[in-house]
């Protein structure tokens, strides 16, 4: 027994003399030549592997939305010096390293004195492993542990430091380190056990992150927490004795409690940080437009909201920024991971039926060709046209109703109306050059239910049909990043022109709202598809455009689902979560602000017996002779003696039933006129809508440059 004692601390002893020999390089010449071969025996260092990182998703502030694992399944964030507590920092080094910043990358006091305490104790007492050694090996992993681990360890401490500068050295550690399971770095364990990042750490925190590489698997405080618990304490007892904590806060740290469960990720805009890496998948870190904060508050509300509405119903909400196009906030569904709701779906670019959310265009074109002002009277009474017999929702009718009142209280029968009268080719044609991209049945010609809801359309789109009237008619296109400069492009599409879209917003922002809501201060209009399958508010005001849709990711009905109900909430609840203060739009300057009485007679009714009227009398189709659309103007303004003349345009129409009546831009042109000639003066060169309307309600409408 004595005998085999004795052979062991020989041993002991050998390795030990060995390892200093290694070090302080006093074994000769023969030694240093011995070194040196071992070390090209290794071949380059490749520090590339240690460079993978989690991909991350980051919203428009920086802040973190949601990290993807690596290929190999393991959380490995990036992290840097600058982005962890500096208690943290100095709590690692008091423990790990405390000579760290003074030498190459082996303490040759450290290793003799783990020689010595090996002598002494006849055991591994402390590895004098510097944290550069550490680093290596990290880099370059190997389960044994030998002497020729070691001075492997040593070789590659020597190039690392002579490759990387100090705080290189010290962030590759923070995020190689293990930290149990499939934890890698210091911001991943982190993020996993305290739910939040590194930068700001209690004492307690701290030093728990210090103690857990050293022994990852057996330390975890989600498997082992008092085994976590005594380690976290050795590292404040040391940070106590280097003087980087007091015995208060020792005392304190101690007392708190460790985690004892993993925290799930951050996972918030789950499709839009999907989408964003499928568009650049060699992209690390991707930068949305989106605001985190208001996206954590939508994603609450709409969980908490759907949770009392039913267990297959799902929502999406998207929020706009009307001057940028930003994205600000994507709820694509309830739960991303919720198999029951299908919320891997994004339902922000589901195509399905709108119900009576797109009406407020029909009422923008109507407004925009002449055909109707927000005063204008609308028959509100049973009609039918040809088998199609629109009804409206509450099955009853009015009678005379201003185009007003009709749009604020969602009324199908006037809708359909001014829709006959446009023509529902026109109107999708309209929505189509805006943008949208509107799905009609098949190898048949859009008909008069597309106004009701009879097309198909993705919530995205709507968002942008309405930040488009936010805009004064410029629809733009949606920025969902804020990593990568708007890519240049033509004019903006438009879907109506500045007049109409105010006329539009000043009768939605009249809309009833919601119980429980404050209304006036947003423009709103709902929509329920047929069969209620869809809910749908949008609203905006000059700065925001907020759309929201309710219903089942799988198209199923759910009886007594409506947008009033369901999506108006969710639409009143998302504005207040803004944080911002209703702002209305700018009244344009040529809107037409009277009521019924005090419009051109034209414009006053809308009547149903006109199509017959005209058919009757056969008057010759009503048409612009000049100028003609798309025309440049040159007005003249100046005279041959280059002095200035008064601008002056004569204005000229064909066929229709007298008289006619002139608008520039929305604004009457004198008063009506057995004439089929107008003179006009324009304010000076620029673009005009012109229209033209005879006594039967028919229309014409060119658009010109004037120079």
């Amino acid at each position: 027994m004595r005998s085999l004692l004795r052979r062991r601390g020989l041993r002991l002893v050998a390795g030990a003399l060995a390892v200093a020999l290694i070090v302080t390089g006093l074994a000769g010449a023969a030694s240093v030549v011995g070194y040196r071969h071992f070390a090209a025996s290794l071949g380059p260092l490749d520090l590339a592997p240690a460079q993978a990182r989690s991909v991350l998703v980051l919203d428009r502030g920086g802040a973190l939305l949601r990290p993807y694992a690596t290929p190999e399944g393991r959380w490995r964030l990036p992290v840097g010096v600058a982005d962890v507590d500096p208690t943290y920092l100095a709590m690692l080094l008091a423990y790990e390293d405390a000579r760290f910043r003074a030498h190459g990358g082996v303490d040759v006091r450290a290793l003799a004195r783990a020689a010595g305490q090996l002598l002494a104790n006849g055991r591994i007492v402390s590895g004098g492993s510097t944290l550069t050694m550490q680093v290596a090996r990290l880099v370059e992993p190997r389960a044994e542990r030998s002497l020729a681990a070691k001075l492997r360890q040593i070789v590659r401490a020597g190039e690392i430091e002579a490759a990387m500068g100090k705080d290189e050295i010290l962030a590759l550690y923070l995020s190689l380190a293990p930290y149990g399971g499939n934890l890698e770095g210091v911001r991943a364990a982190s993020l996993a056990y305290f739910g939040r990042e590194p930068k700001r750490l209690s004492h307690a925190e701290a030093a728990l992150l210090v103690a857990l590489p050293q022994s990852p698997e057996t330390r975890r405080p989600d498997r082992y927490p008092e085994v976590a618990r005594a380690a976290r304490d050795r590292v404040l007892d040391r940070a106590l004795a280097r003087g980087v904590i007091t015995a208060r806060e020792r005392e304190a740290a101690a007392r708190q409690p460790v985690p004892t469960a993993r925290i799930a990720f951050p996972m918030l805009a789950a499709h839009a940080a999907d989408a964003a890496r499928a568009e650049r998948a060699d992209a690390d870190v991707h930068r949305l437009a989106i605001d985190g904060a208001l996206q954590a508050g939508l994603e609450q509300l709409v969980a908490r909201r759907l949770a009392r509405l039913g267990p297959d119903l799902s929502a999406a909400i998207l929020v706009v920024d009307n001057a940028s196009g930003e994205v600000l906030a994507h709820v694509g569904s309830v739960g991303y991971l919720d198999r029951a709701r299908r919320g891997a779906i994004d339902m922000t670019r589901a195509v399905r039926s709108p119900g009576s959310a797109l009406k407020p265009f029909i009422y923008a074109l109507a407004f925009e060709t002449g055909l109707a002002h927000p005063e204008t009277i609308l028959e509100d009474r049973p009609v039918r046209y040809g088998v199609y017999a629109p009804e409206n929702f509450d099955l009853g009718y009015q009678g005379a109703v201003t185009a007003r009142r009709a749009l604020q209280e969602s009324l199908n029968v006037p809708a359909v109306a001014l829709l006959s009268e446009l023509g529902p080719a026109r109107f999708v044609a309209r929505l189509r050059q805006a943008g949208a991209r509107v799905v009609v049945p098949r190898e048949t010609a859009p008909g008069l239910a597309v106004g009701l809801g009879g097309l198909g359309i993705t919530l995205e789109d709507v968002a942008r049909l309405y930040s488009g009237l936010a805009r004064g008619g410029s629809v733009p296109t949606l920025a969902t990043r804020a990593d990568a400069p708007p890519v240049p492009g033509g004019l903006a599409p438009s879907v109506a022109d500045p007049v109409a879209a105010w006329y539009v917003f000043d009768v939605l922002r009249g809309a009833p709202a919601p119980e429980s809501a404050l209304g006036g201060r947003i423009a709103y209009k709902t929509g329920t598809s047929y069969g209620f399958r869809d809910a749908w508010a949008v609203g905006f005001d000059r700065g925001l455009t907020i759309a929201v849709w309710v219903g089942r990711a799988d198209g199923g009905a759910t009886p007594g689902l409506t947008g009033r109900n369901a999506a108006a909430p969710l639409l009143f609840d998302a504005f207040a979560r803004t944080g911002r203060e209703p702002q209305p739009l700018a009244v344009p300057p040529h809107a037409l602000l009277v009521g019924t009485a005090d419009l051109p007679p034209p414009l006053r009714h809308i009547r149903r017996d006109r199509p017959k009227t005209i058919a009757a009398t056969a008057v010759a189709r009503l048409a612009i002779a000049f100028p003609p659309d798309g025309a440049r103007v040159d007005l003249g303004l100046v005279d041959a003696a280059g002095g200035a003349r008064e601008p002056r345009l004569a204005l000229k129409a064909q066929g229709g039933a007298l008289p006619l009546t002139w608008l520039v831009d929305g604004v009457p042109v004198g008063a009506a006129s057995l004439r089929r000639e107008a003179d006009w003066r324009p304010d000076g060169a620029g673009f005009a809508r012109i229209t033209v309307i005879d006594a039967a309600g028919e229309t014409d409408t060119v658009s010109v440059r004037l120079e």
